[in-house]
């Protein structure tokens, strides 16, 4: 279980599950609302209690530490309860709904894997560092495929003035140059999680740092480096040698965000220090007077790409809180009107009676 990341502090956590006859379980894959878990009794598949279901807003993500009721004689079990995540990556959800999904819960590491082929985007760099500074882990980023970049000390440059402060690494995992950094920040019972775009070699690293082809690959597509998706659900991996564990996720085609302003503040701290020095307080940095960030731009200090795409993710943000917000008070209303229903149905039933 210690492999597994369970410690101390999980287990006084854990305290009241087990004196109802519950045990302790890790998510390892979810699929369709089945799921797979890691138990120190081994692998057992389980769904969740209806009752869990029905009450809870948000259902188990791989790397939950979940409390499991398990079937006499059978490797199955019920999900009873998920213990409180001590950090989780998340996003909104695809489309028109205004809804969280997590990616991976109770990690300890967050590897942003870019490519230094033609998939290179520093710009969507910016929004995976807003929602790693979210998560509440700690972010890395990790170049992957070094052995075809041309331009690679600028490139390792250019993303370092991105992410300050933050560890940035070059790697080929196709030729297994370097990946041994990635362990130095997991060990046993330590979490990492790769996420990047589809195409940007997660598989790979994970086959190089395991010494086998646990997962499959594919080729990219010549003419933009992207490539189709190899891995289909997020999967917790246990490394060999007690040196910690990974989770793989699927490329992400649309990272939406799920975060507050203080991530943008994390990511964007150039801009937003020298937008405290602009003549308005509420300065959006488009056309008004004295903007020391407008002048910034100017100067050639700061590009005009990243403070668009600032601007963008802010208003991105703006947009979410919005929504959130109307959503928020949809819900109040139709719980006073299943409460005020209740209250009808309680002083019928009395009347009858």
């Amino acid at each position: 279980m210690k492999d597994l990341g369970w410690d101390d502090e999980w287990a006084r956590t854990f305290g009241p599950f087990a004196a109802e006859g519950l045990i302790p379980a890790r998510v390892a894959i979810e699929f369709n609302y089945l799921y797979r878990l890691f138990a120190e009794t081994g692998e057992v598949q389980a769904q969740h209690a209806g009752k869990l279901r029905h009450e809870s807003a948000h259902l188990s993500a791989v790397g939950d530490w979940v409390a499991i009721r398990p079937s006499p004689g059978e490797a199955t079990a019920t999900i009873e309860a998920i213990l409180p995540r001590r950090s989780h990556f998340s996003r909104k959800v695809a489309g028109e709904l205004t809804e969280e999904q997590t990616v991976a819960a109770n990690i300890d590491t967050v590897f942003i894997i870019m490519g230094l082929d033609g998939d290179y985007n520093p710009r969507r760099l910016e929004r995976y560092l807003m929602l790693a500074y979210e998560s509440g882990a700690k972010p890395v980023v990790i170049l992957n495929k070094a052995d075809v970049a041309t331009q690679l000390a600028e490139d390792i440059d250019e993303i370092q003035q991105l992410a300050v402060g933050i560890p940035v690494h070059a790697v080929s995992a196709k030729e297994r140059s370097g990946i041994e950094v990635i362990e130095r920040y997991l060990g046993p019972g330590r979490t990492g999680a790769l996420l990047g775009s589809s195409g940007v070699g997660k598989s790979t690293l994970v086959n190089a740092l395991m010494g086998e082809e646990l997962l499959k690959t594919r080729e990219v597509r010549e003419h933009d480096s992207r490539g189709r998706h190899t891995t289909r659900h997020r999967h917790l991996i246990v490394l060999t040698g007690g040196r910690g564990l990974l989770v793989d996720t699927p490329g992400m085609r649309e990272l939406q965000l799920w975060a507050h302003e203080d991530s943008a503040r994390e990511t964007f701290d150039d801009i937003v220090e020298l937008a405290a020095t602009c003549h308005f307080t509420n300065c959006r940095h488009l056309g008004e007077p004295r903007c020391a960030v407008k002048q910034a731009v100017e100067e050639g200090t700061v590009t005009a790409e990243r403070l668009a795409s600032y601007q963008k993710l802010r208003d991105e943000l703006d947009t979410l809180e919005q929504r959130k917000s109307v959503r928020d008070q949809i819900n109040i209303k139709r719980k006073f009107k299943s409460a005020s229903q209740a209250m009808k149905k309680m002083y019928k039933d009395r009347d009858r009676e």
